[in-house]
């Protein structure tokens, strides 16, 4: 099947609003994908068809309910190559995801003085808990420096790996766009006795996903991203290291038994996914993840190559300089993330703007604090496509640029 942007675009009921008296432009995919009719039908017919809780009831829609949530999680380990379904754990979102590895694996298996390395282009979601654990257990966190070229300067990799137990490391950074070899990254890690945990929080929306081809160990991603519901997440991890990783929050669904003396933890994925979980999200996030399937991952990374590549020649064509590209200019290694410093313009006032003519863009530091401060910014104004985003939406984005541009001379 050919993929045509223009059809696949009347699968999202939001792309029909008008803004301010404009056709909307949804340029945030990166902090959150739109979401396709067949996602909020599939909820729908879980609340009004399925709707009980799961691994309880024995009664039909109890064990439809279940079928529908165990379905959601085989999907994921196909589109994500998993060995096996019970290697995903479903969370709330990527943070968590990154809190239970952390808080839970990190808490049992690394020591005082044991190295995390973490780069400085991460999220804080994959900084903040490793601080903790820093603070909490004494490891030692060790950084990846970040280039002028805004990738990652790799030349003291191997002395940032040595004694290294874990290198985490985003795939697609969700400021800069750059994508990171991180089958490279895991050959190199793997070599040195470390583990590699990658945050495909913006990867696996945007690329073809397999974990055993990239070689991690772990891996992150929210629903949310990938044209799903929020309040889901994903930790997948090699069952190897499930084994060694103890509960990471306590209460029903989680227990095989439970006595005055104390608690035995369940078995499988249900040792994680304590209380009663986000059926209907899960139930949502299988239908995302089906979706994407129908179109091909493949397709969508093409889709998205070309038209970054086109934004891309845009923004560096129009302005005259006034409007610098923080990450890869080429289209090589890179994904449809694209942050502006517009010259004179502060990044909100950028999106208030961009906003009266119906463009939807991200202002802010992106949840990237140290990586703002590795190029002396505060903020930028984040444009960031998902698979039904189209040149002319680009654009609308550069004639919109163009007037902040004029109103703030």
């Amino acid at each position: 099947m050919s993929y045509d942007v223009r059809l696949l675009r009347t699968d999202f009921p939001l792309l029909r609003r008008v803004v301010n008296g404009y056709p909307i432009t949804y340029l945030d995919s990166g902090a959150t994908s739109l979401t396709p009719r067949t996602v909020l039908e599939a909820m729908d017919v879980y609340y009004s068809r399925h709707h009980a809780n799961v691994h309880r009831g024995v009664y039909q829609t109890a064990a439809e309910a279940t079928a529908a949530y165990e379905d959601a999680r085989a999907a994921v380990a196909r589109f994500i190559g998993a060995a096996h379904a019970d290697e995903v754990v479903f969370t709330k979102n990527a943070t968590e995801s990154f809190n239970l590895l952390a808080r839970a694996w990190g808490a049992a298996n690394l020591r005082p003085g044991d190295v995390v390395v973490v780069t400085e282009m991460e999220h804080h979601a994959n900084l903040v808990p490793w601080f903790q654990l820093r603070d909490s257990h004494g490891i030692e966190l060790r950084f990846l420096r970040v280039g002028d070229d805004y990738r990652l300067d790799l030349s003291n990799l191997d002395e940032l790996l040595d004694g290294a137990t874990l290198l985490s490391v985003t795939a697609m950074s969700n400021v800069l766009g750059t994508i990171n070899p991180v089958v490279h990254l895991a050959e190199r890690a793997h070599a040195a006795g470390a583990l590699l945990a990658v945050d495909g929080a913006q990867s696996v929306a945007h690329l073809p996903t397999d974990v055993q081809s990239l070689g991690a160990d772990f891996l992150a991603f929210s629903a949310h991203k990938m044209l799903g519901p929020t309040g889901i997440g994903v930790l997948w991890a090699k069952q190897e290291h499930w084994d060694r990783t103890p509960p990471f929050l306590g209460g029903g669904g989680m227990i095989a038994d439970v006595t005055l003396d104390g608690f035995t933890p369940a078995d499988g994925p249900a040792r994680y996914e304590a209380g009663t979980p986000p059926i209907a999200e899960a139930v949502g996030l299988g239908a995302a993840v089906r979706y994407l399937e129908s179109i091909t991952m493949e397709s969508v990374a093409a889709h998205e190559l070309d038209l970054t590549t086109y934004a891309l020649e845009r923004l560096t064509s129009s302005f005259d300089g006034r409007v610098r590209i923080v990450g890869p200019r080429e289209t090589t290694e890179r994904g449809g993330v694209i942050s502006l410093d517009v010259e004179g313009v502060h990044p909100h006032d950028v999106s208030q703007v961009l906003d009266q003519y119906g463009v939807c863009v991200r202002p802010g530091h992106h949840c990237a604090k140290p990586l703002m401060r590795r190029f002396d910014l505060a903020a930028t104004a984040r444009v960031s496509f998902g698979p039904y985003s189209t040149r002319p939406e680009v654009d609308t984005l550069v004639d919109a640029l163009g007037q902040a541009l004029e109103m703030f001379s």
